[in-house]
């Protein structure tokens, strides 16, 4: 399908905050903050939002009842927190390393980017990275339209904190601003992503990955969003779990939210909407939530 320009999602959108649906509330927020070193912004219904500075990155949803999904079900496969430095990001991942050393789960250099993986304590996936400067970012054309070179090379974390991490940073991460730079799901087939997140909402393709991974952004990012079958393929629409909860994507005018609320009803997708934000699910019952501002 060729997307015309206004049926496209705005430019310079970026992602918000990502709730979690937390069963240990206590053991989860210590996480957050003395690994990844985020601080409460907000406390709301027994929850609480934590971020850096103003901005909150992470929602944790009190939800007791709930079990943890299982690695085949449909829903988060991680958040993705960007940092503005390699400094910044070598702090975080000394940080978490030495906080809880056995959720680390991997890295790699993304040619697009530098990443290091980890496990929150209800087995949600963190990735925590930074992005290597824009022109040095190779794109090609393919018969699917402009895609970004991307791939999962070695990155040793110890030459990495070697290279990086400051005298300054010893004690811990600072308060160095942050933000969610992409949210990559799990889902049950790459074609059924596409037709949504592509097709419907109005993001444009970026890569793919043999049927296993989909890769979509506005404004030429190397991706806002990613979709894989890696654990999931085959999945359904997923249960009330405990894990994600909702993806906040921000637009920067009403008008966005009410052209993406038209794409959707034509699409015949059910969604909620106050004028100013719009709620509505993709395929697997991931729930997420377009706002301006």
């Amino acid at each position: 399908m060729n997307l015309q320009v206004n049926d496209l999602l705005p430019s310079d959108l970026s992602m918000g905050t990502v709730m979690l649906k937390v069963g240990d509330m206590a053991t989860v927020s210590a996480y957050y903050r003395g690994a990844i070193g985020l601080d409460v912004v907000a406390e709301a219904d027994g929850g609480m939002y934590l971020g850096r500075g103003a901005v909150p990155l992470v929602h944790l949803a009190p939800a007791p009842g709930l079990q943890v999904a299982s690695r085949g079900e449909a829903g988060l496969f991680h958040t993705a927190i960007l940092f503005e430095t390699q400094e910044d990001l070598a702090a975080t991942v000394a940080a978490a390393a030495r906080f809880d050393a056995a959720a680390f789960a991997g890295s790699a250099d993304h040619l697009v980017s530098e990443a290091f993986y980890f496990t929150d304590p209800e087995g949600n996936g963190i990735e925590l990275y930074y992005d290597k400067p824009r022109s040095d970012w190779e794109w090609r054309n393919t018969a699917q339209g402009p895609e970004v070179k991307m791939a999962s090379l070695a990155l040793s974390p110890q030459a990495y904190l070697r290279e990086h991490l400051s005298e300054a940073a010893l004690d811990g991460p600072g308060g160095a601003d942050a933000a969610v730079g992409h949210v990559h799901l799990q889902v049950g087939d790459t074609e059924t992503a596409a037709a949504f997140y592509i097709d419907t909402l109005g993001f444009e393709r970026t890569a793919g990955f043999h049927g296993q991974a989909l890769f979509v952004s506005a404004g030429g990012y190397h991706h806002h969003m990613a979709m894989n079958v890696w654990n999931s393929r085959g999945a359904g629409p997923r249960r009330d779990t405990l894990g994600l909860g909702e993806v906040l994507i921000s637009v920067p005018s009403d008008d966005d939210v009410a052209a993406l609320a038209d794409r959707l009803r034509f699409a015949g997708v059910a969604s909620r909407s106050t004028g100013a934000e719009l709620c509505f699910e993709d395929p697997w019952s991931n729930r997420l939530r377009v706002a301006a501002g």
